[in-house]
């Protein structure tokens, strides 16, 4: 019998960093099963169920027998519908050959990463960002160049820290607006100005990635795809699994310049093919059918949203600030490094979080993951009794660290 002496592995999987966010709702899980009250407040998933007019779509897509390959595009109704969702909801003017659709926003991501990057080419993102940009570009041997920002701007970029970071390598900007996982909003006059920036680039594309366009508390979401002299080089990313509460159904679509949607459909042709023909379907109703439940899911984050910020507020030590979107909170914890409860020491955000757990069994994400080793992530994305327990629990625990 031989033994391997090296691993089989690919050094490009044993690299890849895993996503903080699952890990973290593992480790919770794993101490679920072991009989632990665990509240996890790490995934950022709605817990509202799918609207009943979408689900009612996805039985008749079943009934209906829609059960045979799709187009790897996507069937031509929901690219349709994707279109007059542009038009309606953001006043961008698109054809069906521009629209691909993917097994989530995820997978629409990475089709436009691998699709444009070529190794040494850069990409930049503000700090913090959403954990798999990261090790997508890694995956394309691209080079991330992270820009820092600041709590006191809300993490958001200015036009001139991005003008001081491009480089003749540079190739893509990557941002979310409403941001994961700062819960940010970049307003419609702070997107023209990085707009203008990019326009001085030639060789510079943006990805947008919209996936929480519905969850935003400030007037109405603004895509950087609105000014006509940048959007031939907008990838504008969008999905279901936030605004409709569709996380496991996987359906995400992108909207971009003609040459990049049919390389994306190249790309995804050799994985997955298309997406889901139930979620497809069940798609269609949701982009055309009524908003209301969408518009009832807000208004209930923007109520949590407001209870928690005032609890946040009794913890001493946190410096935060009222997120404007997405269902996040991202508070600088960085006055609790350094301490102890006499047993463990926190000597990193990292520590913290899984002291958090294991002291009072409530799941954060460290803000390492997003590229900041000062903040943790809070989910508000769960039930008014569990926010309100949480707290409790992580005020008590953090009162111990002296």
């Amino acid at each position: 019998m031989n033994t391997l002496t090296a691993t089989p592995l690919s050094d490009r999987i044993i690299n890849l960093t895993e996503s903080a966010t699952l890990k973290m709702a593992a480790l919770a899980r794993a101490l679920k099963q072991e009989g632990k009250d665990v509240i996890s407040l790490s995934l950022g998933e709605p817990d509202f169920d799918t609207p009943e007019h979408i689900r009612e779509a996805a039985k008749k897509a079943i009934d209906d027998r829609y059960s045979k390959y799709p187009p790897v595009s996507g069937y031509l109704e929901l690219r349709e519908a994707i279109v007059q969702k542009f038009k309606r909801d953001n006043n961008l003017d698109y054809t069906t050959d521009q629209i691909v659709v993917s097994t989530g926003a995820k997978q629409s991501l990475a089709n436009v990463i691998l699709a444009m990057l070529n190794p040494g080419d850069e990409a930049i993102m503000p700090i913090p960002y959403w954990v798999s940009y990261a090790a997508q570009i890694q995956l394309a041997e691209g080079v991330l160049v992270e820009i820092p920002t600041s709590i006191d701007n809300e993490f958001k970029l200015t036009p001139k820290d991005l003008e001081a970071a491009i480089t003749d390598k540079t190739k893509l900007l990557i941002f979310s607006s409403p941001c994961n996982p700062t819960g940010s909003v970049y307003s419609k006059e702070e997107l023209k100005a990085i707009a203008e920036v990019v326009a001085k680039h030639d060789e510079l594309y943006i990805i947008a990635d919209e996936i929480y366009e519905h969850i935003t508390f400030v007037g109405k979401h603004e895509s950087i795809a609105q000014f006509d002299f940048i959007k031939d080089r907008v990838i504008t990313v969008n999905g279901l699994s936030k605004g409709f509460a569709m996380t496991g159904w996987r359906l995400g679509y992108l909207a971009a310049p003609v040459p990049i949607a049919k390389a994306c459909n190249k790309m995804q042709g050799q994985f997955t093919s298309g997406a889901c023909t139930v979620t497809q379907r069940a798609a269609i109703e949701a982009l055309t059918g009524t908003l209301e439940p969408t518009y009832t899911m807000r208004r209930e984050f923007q109520r949590r949203r407001d209870f928690l910020f005032d609890l946040l507020a009794e913890i001493p030590g946190l410096k935060n600030y009222m997120p404007k979107g997405a269902f996040y909170f991202f508070p600088d914890v960085s006055s609790y490094i350094g301490k102890s409860d006499g047993t463990t020491t926190i000597n990193n955000v990292d520590d913290l979080c899984m002291y958090l757990l294991n002291d009072c069994y409530v799941s954060l994400v460290t803000g390492a993951a997003f590229g900041n080793d000062s903040c943790l992530r809070i989910s508000y994305a769960a039930s008014e009794e569990n926010l309100r327990e949480a707290f409790a629990r992580i005020k008590v625990s953090l009162a111990k660290l002296k």
